[in-house]
């Protein structure tokens, strides 16, 4: 890390930390230039970055100041894709000016994981945690001081009084199902294609399962490597978009209409879905709303334990 970006975040850790309060004055660029052997450039550029994000301001022939109480918030997600844009512009719409967000993604490897939380312990006064399933997981979130972290998106086997804004991948999809029940009942069989390579939970296989065997609906779980095709008078689901495109370029060689002769329901809306092809139909939960029940935690310091509800969306193609 560059030495004037270390001398940002420790100005901003002190500030986090209520070692530094509004008012207070920094230490002179000549104090810091003697003391830490710094090049005045260096020192500078940090204070203009800090003037820059609000945590300080200068006053002409005095020096430079705290401005406001900034706080520090790790956002660390698993991947970025398109729902999850959605729910991190919401998070950043919704926090308040004073709060300095480092936003970090672990793409499901626990060493990237237990690394970041390693390095970000102490420093920020919040944690806004994407989990996934991997044995030590849990352990390694339970060195952070449970009153500042949020479990978003997916509640793993955490104690009940962790924060947490979730979304149900097991009953709260299974009902959802529910809604569209005369929908699938049209179509011979429903196919559920879950991907090797995805890490969406598997309980909703589970639930799916129970599902279609309660109402009577044959059906199938498959992978991508038994996806070679799609069949007339069938209806096929799957957690990957990557799969929504294999489908579509499927009916376009076979001449298949979706929602007519063959269907399809996606999962995790998106902004595109509604567009692509006359309208994908999307099992979903309000990643809006999640983005905003995560920023309320950081910007109240209350507890919050709130599933956000999965709905479905009807369009064209079911």
């Amino acid at each position: 890390m560059p030495i004037y970006r270390q001398l940002v975040q420790t100005i901003n850790q002190a500030i986090a930390k209520s070692q530094l309060n509004t008012g207070d004055a920094l230490p002179s660029v000549n104090h810091l230039c003697s003391n830490y052997n710094l090049s005045r450039d260096t020192v500078f550029k940090a204070y203009s970055v800090l003037k820059e994000e609000g945590s300080v301001e200068s006053v002409p022939n005095k020096g430079y100041f705290v401005a406001n109480e900034t706080r520090k918030v790790l956002l660390l997600i698993d991947t970025f894709k398109a729902y999850k844009e959605v729910l991190y512009h919401s998070f950043i719409d919704s926090i308040q000016e004073n709060t300095i967000v480092d936003v970090q993604f672990h793409h499901y490897h626990f060493d990237n994981f237990k690394t970041i939380i390693n390095n970000a312990l102490g420093k920020y006064t919040k944690y806004v945690v994407m989990p996934f399933k991997h044995e030590d997981v849990n352990a390694t979130l339970s060195k952070i001081n449970p009153k500042n972290l949020l479990i978003l998106d997916w509640n793993t086997e955490f104690e009940s009084d962790y924060n947490s804004v979730f979304q149900d991948f097991g009953q709260g999809f299974s009902d959802a199902l529910q809604q569209a029940l005369s929908k699938l009942k049209k179509y011979q069989k429903v196919n559920f294609i879950y991907p090797t390579y995805t890490n969406h939970p598997e309980e909703s296989k589970l639930y799916f399962k129970k599902f279609c065997e309660e109402n009577n609906i044959p059906f199938a779980i498959k992978t991508e490597k038994d996806f070679n095709t799609v069949n007339t008078g069938e209806a096929y689901l799957s957690v990957s978009d990557r799969i929504l495109g294999k489908f579509l370029a499927y009916c376009k060689a076979k001449g298949l209409e979706p929602g007519t002769n063959v269907g399809f329901l996606s999962y995790n809306e998106t902004p595109m879905k509604q567009f692509i092809h006359k309208g994908i139909t999307v099992v979903s939960t309000d990643f809006e709303a999640m983005g905003k029940s995560a920023a309320e935690f950081v910007n109240t310091n209350q507890p919050i334990q709130r599933k956000i509800p999965t709905t479905i969306h009807f369009r064209n193609s079911l």
